[in-house]
């Protein structure tokens, strides 16, 4: 048996979707972006939405949108686009510290982490779970300090009823990984109607549509980018939400199955913890065991065809090219990135996959006193 990390869920009906996109005379972004667009704000209560090729120009255009440069605090346990986003617009990744429970930034971390310089937050939701955005808001409220949501992993994930992605700006990926996808692409949203006309400017080679002189002019008031999301890959998108409920109901059944299995003492197994009031996507599930077997434990699924993977290791102070911008320890960082593994888990996974991921972790945990 061979269990892949992910995959994706593309039915007949998305194939047929873009089949008759590629049959059309849309084949740049057209009027499938308008129906995913508007299906994404019904769905999460939403007022503007841009779908755009990927989340790390979303987030691009999250932090061209703040209109200033200076420190913005990320944490250092994410995916290296985080920071790129960040140096590409010309401002500064400043490191924090995260929960070792959540896996999410750190509040406590935040607030030793801001200076006179500090612009703005991304706060990264891990593998589906929420940070905890109330107290971050409150607290970068109080500080005039602009927040950006990196809910690429959390879509449909929720704290007391409010979707990720509404307490600032939200940047959305649809990676094959994701819990949906369009192959490539992301979803920029937005409450702020000003910020919404700059991005659908700024995504499409800063063409201001409202302005035309004569019927063939196209006017580029700033400097854009092509970061628009083709038609036939919006098609899939517009498909895939309508699943994304039953998408996470059968996440969260996986999860339990490992919850269930995975916590028992013995196993000395750290499962996912999710605080009351949270709902968790799960777009990975991931646990924690003993620094000193964890490579050995990820070379043996690895060796029993499982693709189990560790989010994230390394972290990325430790990237060379980001190192000069490391200034406080961040311990919790550390450790997590050495005991942290990600399992298996999509919708489409059978109980009996499951279970022999299950099977195989036992059988490699019994081998080891501790």
């Amino acid at each position: 048996m061979k269990i892949p990390l992910c995959k994706p869920s593309i039915n007949k009906k998305e194939i047929k979707l873009v089949q008759e996109s590629l049959k059309s005379s849309w084949l740049t972004h057209g009027p499938y972006n308008t129906k995913f667009e508007v299906l994404f704000n019904k769905k999460f209560n939403i007022k503007y939405s841009i779908a755009m090729n990927s989340c790390t120009s979303a987030l691009e255009c999250a932090v061209k949108s703040l209109g200033v440069k200076g420190e913005i605090i990320i944490p250092s346990f994410t995916w290296v686009s985080t920071a790129n986003a960040v140096l590409n617009c010309g401002s500064k990744p400043v490191f924090a510290d995260i929960d070792y429970k959540t896996r999410n930034v750190s509040l406590e971390s935040i607030k030793k982490c801001v200076t006179n310089k500090t612009i703005a937050i991304i706060a990264v939701h891990f593998a589906g779970l929420p940070c905890d955005m109330n107290k971050i808001s409150k607290f970068c409220k109080r500080k005039n300090i602009k927040i950006i949501e990196d809910s690429a992993e959390t879509l449909g994930a929720k704290i007391n009823g409010k979707y990720t992605g509404t307490f600032g700006i939200g940047c959305f990926s649809f990676f094959p990984t994701k819990n949906i996808t369009t192959t490539e692409g992301g979803m920029f949203t937005t409450e702020n109607e000003k910020i919404y006309s700059y991005v659908k400017k700024l995504i499409a080679h800063g063409i201001d549509k409202n302005i035309k002189r004569k019927f063939w002019h196209r006017v580029a008031v700033l400097p854009g980018h092509n970061f628009r999301m083709p038609n036939h890959l919006a098609a899939i998108g517009y498909s895939q939400l309508k699943r994304i409920e039953k998408f996470n109901r059968a996440r969260n059944k996986i999860a339990n199955l490992y919850n269930s299995e995975l916590s028992k003492p013995f196993y000395k197994i750290n499962i996912p913890y999710i605080p009351k009031g949270f709902t968790h996507s799960y777009q990975m599930y991931t646990i924690t065991v003993d620094a000193r077997i964890r490579d050995k434990l990820l070379y043996f699924l690895k060796k029993n065809n499982i693709e189990a993977s560790a989010h994230f290791d390394p972290p990325l102070h430790s990237q060379k090219y980001l190192k000069k911008y490391y200034k406080k320890k961040l311990p919790v960082t550390e450790k997590l990135s050495k005991e942290i593994i990600t399992l298996p888990i999509f919708p489409d996974m059978t109980k009996k996959e499951v279970f022999y991921v299950i099977k195989t972790i036992k059988k490699f945990i019994k081998n080891f006193n501790l």
